[in-house]
């Protein structure tokens, strides 16, 4: 599932919600308490005092895995993430596209149930979005539910087959990606076009 929206719209909150990390002002949400969840946010959850392997083990353990679950994914996730020798640094020493890498490659490999990802694919070279939306692609069709935020709707076309635009933290159009894609492109047109002078 894919949300699209401008900045300010609702979608980082609503992933929030999503994970348990606030609870909505009206109404509710449903899950199996049984299903571990991870958030992929950029700047979020990371102590920056620790290596990325310390940080990699300690959101393991978050997502709900035991500590040698997470320890087994270590390797995978260096690997994955292409930090090289940073991997043992501290992350306070790391760039965005850095953190982003160390979140995402941590994200993924953990194989959590439920991956809620907010905008960290604007970050980071080429390469390595590339290689995290064929990632993201890999873990869609396999048991993986994954909600994944962007306000460019070219990468919510590529992941996704669902989509919903917020506007305002109202859903404005649910359904099929190319759909709400294009309802929300009109939108941002009318609004380009009301602010030309």
């Amino acid at each position: 599932m894919g949300i699209l929206g401008r900045n300010g719209c609702g979608k980082s909150t609503l992933l929030k919600i999503l994970a348990d990390i606030i609870k909505p002002t009206k109404g509710y949400t449903i899950c199996n308490a049984q299903l571990k969840k991870s958030l992929l946010a950029l700047g979020l959850g990371f102590r920056p005092d620790l290596s990325g392997k310390d940080n990699a083990l300690l959101s393991g353990m978050l997502a709900g895995l035991t500590k040698k679950q997470a320890a087994k994914s270590l390797k995978k996730i260096s690997d994955f993430s292409e930090l090289g020798e940073f991997f043992n640094q501290p992350v306070r020493t790391y760039s965005a596209g850095m953190r982003a890498r160390l979140g995402f490659s941590t994200a993924i490999m953990n194989n959590v149930d439920i991956l809620l990802i907010d905008e960290v694919l604007s970050v980071g070279d080429m390469h390595f979005r590339n290689k995290a939306q064929d990632a993201i692609k890999s873990q869609i069709t396999g048991e993986q539910t994954v909600v994944f935020v962007s306000h460019i709707p070219e990468q919510v076309t590529k992941i996704c087959d669902r989509a919903l635009w917020l506007e305002g933290g109202v859903v404005q159009k649910e359904g099929a990606t190319a759909t709400v894609k294009e309802a929300y492109n009109q939108f941002m047109r009318k609004l380009d076009d009301a602010t030309t002078y």
